[in-house]
Order: structure tokens, then C-alpha cells, then sequence
């Protein structure tokens, strides 16, 4: 039993390494010119970011993640990017008015 929770430990702390190393491309990746950044991109980052807070408490002796880990705001963060990212929500593009065209020529 010991050995497998050994096993367990080192395993959730490589995908614990390998889900913040991700988050860190992402985050790099992310960045558009002008300023600006990828909503689908941002949205995975703080998914990513959500998916290693909940897994560092059952990683014995592992520092804390090296961004703000409070994981409703990280969970708040990834809705609301997800909403921009498939323009849901107040993300939604407006629709174009529509007009109604009428011939004003007479009938030849």
C-alpha cells in the first residue's frame, strides 16, 4: 500500500510540474500584438492554472503555485474567458439590425 501511494505522489507531482509548465506557455502564447490576448488561450491558462490548485494540497513538501491559487477566483476566471472565448454571454457580437428595402421604382 505504501508503495502506491509513493507511486501516487510522484505522479501527481509530475502532472502537477507538467500542468503549470503548460499554463506558462500558454501564458506566453496567449499575447497578441497591440496588447491585446487570445480568449481561447486565456481561457485554457486559467483552467489549467484552476486544474493544479486543486491538485497541490495532495502533494507533500511542493511550494506553492507561482500565481495567485485561490481556486473559486481561478474557476470565476476560466467561466468568464470560456464566455469570451465562444462569445457567450455579454461576449455575445451584436446582431446586425436588419432593414426592410422596398423598390420604390414603379413595376416596368
Amino acid at each position: 500500500m505504501d508503495d502506491l501511494q509513493a507511486v501516487r505522489a510522484q505522479e501527481y507531482e509530475k502532472v502537477f510540474s507538467e500542468l503549470i509548465a503548460t499554463a506558462e506557455r500558454i501564458d506566453m502564447l496567449r499575447r497578441l500584438e497591440g496588447g491585446g490576448v487570445d480568449p481561447h488561450a486565456t481561457a485554457a491558462m486559467h483552467a489549467l492554472r484552476f486544474a493544479a490548485t486543486i491538485l497541490w494540497p495532495t502533494i507533500p513538501r511542493t511550494p506553492p503555485p507561482g500565481f495567485r491559487h485561490d481556486s473559486e477566483r481561478l474557476l470565476h476566471l476560466a467561466a468568464q474567458w470560456r464566455e469570451a472565448a465562444l462569445e457567450l454571454g455579454e461576449f455575445t457580437p451584436a446582431r446586425p439590425t436588419l432593414r426592410l428595402v422596398t423598390d420604390s421604382a414603379p413595376p416596368s
